[in-house]
């Protein structure tokens, strides 16, 4: 995958995604369980696009968000619809990106088959997470069905979802993996660095 191909087909998205995007509220307050989403923490959104997830976060009270995704139209369309000092949002490359600071809990939100290295994706996360900090890879639909949305105009910017396991081992070397869930409801592997 060429990374400009992706930050075009999510720039020329941009302005519909929301319109676009149904997201099951419930199963998202699941993932964020899981991700171990409370008050006070700190939390990297990778590829968080127009910002699905940030109301859930500020619900919870977080105390800082950082957004980042390779689409600046993504990102100009989650500035235009976040004030929070909370939020802080970057237009760049999460697989490169030097964060200068440590989080509590790093997301990646139906976003991994957007990425053609997830065990250097894994690796760079890792090094912006406190030790004990907790990343978490999620979908809130199933692989089968992420796979399917992925064949059609998304093939040329995706490959297919790792199946659980597989990630599962990309992250024990740098992770504790204690939740593996894939089924027709949901992906979600999650697990606290080493």
């Amino acid at each position: 995958m060429n990374k400009k191909d992706i930050q075009a087909f999510f720039d020329r998205l941009a302005p519909q995604w929301d319109a676009s995007c149904i997201h099951d509220e419930t199963k998202i307050e699941r993932i964020l369980n899981t991700a171990g989403i409370t008050a006070g923490i700190s939390v990297l959104d990778i590829a968080c696009g127009t910002g699905v997830l940030f109301p859930y976060f500020l619900r919870r009270n977080v105390k800082r968000i950082v957004g980042i995704d390779l689409s600046g139209e993504m990102i100009a369309e989650a500035g235009r619809k976040f004030s929070d000092d909370r939020i802080r949002l970057i237009t760049g490359d999460a697989e490169t990106f030097l964060f200068g600071e440590s989080f509590d809990c790093c997301v990646v939100y139906s976003a991994l088959p957007h990425f053609d290295d997830p065990a250097g994706l894994l690796r760079h996360l890792s090094a912006a997470l406190h030790p004990g900090g907790r990343l978490t890879v999620a979908h809130s639909e199933s692989r089968a069905v992420i796979d399917s949305r992925h064949s059609g105009e998304a093939h040329t910017v995706s490959v297919g979802l790792l199946p659980e396991d597989k990630l599962s081992g990309l992250m024990e070397p740098l992770y504790h993996v204690d939740v593996i869930r894939s089924d027709e409801q949901m992906y979600v592997v999650s697990g606290t660095k080493k």
